[in-house]
């Protein structure tokens, strides 16, 4: 129905080839086979690209926010205009089911929506004066020429976020995209280009990561770094990054936590947990990972997940009746298998799954581990897959030191049908996010964003945008 193109990079207005000619391979997780080819950039095309978001900026800041505004919804209504191609592209490059590539699409364009309304909400103050005839304001103002860097788990989602939080507030950006999913952003960025966006306010880039994070983040033009990915990567950027005095926002690694209470509504928690556990293949930086339940309903809770896991139809995601696709890259699989043979030599039960399915793609069983000790790896590490982790609790104060173990802090959830425990709960669980008895993570109108080991700053809600402006004083007597 489709044909997977081939993927420039799009620097000042212009889709090119790199400099040098060179290409990357994209290949099909689900049957391996290569499907196309990126432009690989390297330093001169980063110079272009750098030199562009400069003079981008000085277009977009004097911009009104108004119409930033209506640009970013024109791009928005081009992106839902587009979403069966889109989806098919994100689908066919890193494996998802189609109806969650949609979904993807169509939450990303609401995400645009959603700071679009924000462009016209950067407010500042008017401070009251000590003295007569003085006026004394505090005025936002955007911080300038950003550079964003993603994964692959959400080509387009990950992305959206930062584009969208830096266009409303006036700055420009290079993203870094991701070389395994590289089809499905490069429409998100022909959509902004489409809707209106100004020569070099956005700017797409490929290549080796690390060479592009350490040539970007020092670089003088670039006044904000936004990173998505692992923790131990997390660091070291954010370390480069204070070395350069430049603002970040980091959005790292998590094993959440998941309390099921006694006094829960059992089913309801199986089928939202087995739900978002086994989405993407459990490739979700908030993915529920560590299930905590009371004794009393373990046995019930395990059998009825079991039974979840059992339940999942996994193959090609272009499959309608698939409802998990394969591992986004072939060492995936490798890296899963070591945490669950080490957690079964520990002692832990295989409770289902646990192995790779035939040898042509990624595909690899939803799987479910009881009673594990915390001393296994797969306690400890995050998975990154679709790997569940029963084990029981007693009491409320076990459930919590257990859910505050870890040194991260992204997402939790929990599950109870006591208002005091709920409340307690939102404020002894430390994560920078927690949903109780539903799923409502993620919403373009919420805070998204992590504590301790799995970040800071935010890249939902209203607070969002404050990592793109700065404040500026003014004080000026008549």
């Amino acid at each position: 129905m489709y044909t997977y193109p081939d993927i420039q990079l799009f620097i000042n207005g212009e889709w090119r080839n790199a400099i040098n000619g060179e290409t990357i391979a994209v290949s099909d997780p689900a049957t391996d086979e290569i499907i196309g080819k990126i432009a690989h950039a390297t330093k001169p095309d980063l110079d272009l690209a750098l030199a562009a978001a400069d003079e981008g900026f000085k277009v977009w800041r004097d911009t009104s926010p108004y119409d930033r505004s209506k640009i970013m919804r024109r791009a928005a209504d081009i992106l839902r205009e587009r979403k069966d191609y889109i989806a098919w592209i994100m689908t066919r490059e890193q494996g998802k089911p189609l109806a969650q590539s949609s979904m993807e699409v169509v939450g990303a364009a609401d995400t645009i929506d959603w700071f679009a309304e924000e462009a016209r909400r950067t407010y500042g103050q008017v401070i009251p004066s000590r003295a007569t005839g003085v006026s004394q304001l505090a005025i936002k103002l955007p911080v300038g020429p950003v550079a964003a860097f993603t994964p692959w788990n959400f080509p387009i989602n990950q992305i959206v976020r930062k584009l969208s939080a830096a266009l409303s507030t006036g700055c420009s950006i290079i993203v870094k995209a991701p070389e395994e999913t590289p089809a499905s952003p490069a429409e998100l960025i022909r959509a902004f280009a489409d809707a209106g966006v100004p020569a070099g306010v956005i700017n797409l880039v490929y290549g080796v990561p690390a060479e592009i994070s350490e040539y970007l983040i020092p670089h003088p033009v670039i006044r904000k770094i936004s990173f998505t990915g692992s923790t131990p990567i997390g660091k070291h950027l954010a370390a480069l990054a204070g070395k350069h005095m430049k603002r970040a926002t980091m959005e790292l690694g998590g094993h959440a936590p998941v309390m099921i209470f006694d006094d829960a509504d059992i089913e309801k928690a199986i089928a939202v947990t087995s739900l978002s556990k086994y989405r993407n293949a459990g490739q979700v930086c908030v993915s529920p990972t560590r299930f905590l339940v009371q004794e009393s309903v373990a046995d019930r809770f395990l059998e009825g997940f079991v039974e979840a896991a059992k339940a999942v139809k996994v193959g090609n995601g272009l499959e309608s009746d698939v409802t998990m696709g394969p591992l986004a890259n072939e060492r995936r699989i490798p890296a899963i298998e070591a945490l669950i043979n080490d957690a079964v030599s520990h002692g832990a039960e295989l409770k289902t799954g646990g192995n790779r399915i035939g040898n042509r793609g990624n595909f690899f069983e939803p799987t479910v581990l009881a009673n594990v000790p915390t001393h296994a790896k797969i306690m400890n590490d995050e998975p990154f897959g679709p790997v569940a982790i029963i084990n029981k609790f007693s009491k409320f104060e076990d459930a919590v030191t257990e859910a505050n173990r870890l040194p991260f802090g992204l997402a939790s959830y929990a599950f109870t049908g006591s208002a005091k425990t709920a409340h307690d709960l939102g404020r002894q669980v430390e994560a920078g996010m927690l949903t109780i008895n539903h799923n409502g993570l993620a919403l373009p109108e919420v805070p998204f964003g992590g504590i301790k080991d799995s970040g800071y700053g935010t890249e939902g809600g209203s607070e969002a945008t404050q990592a793109y402006l700065e404040t500026r004083f003014i004080s000026q007597m008549s």
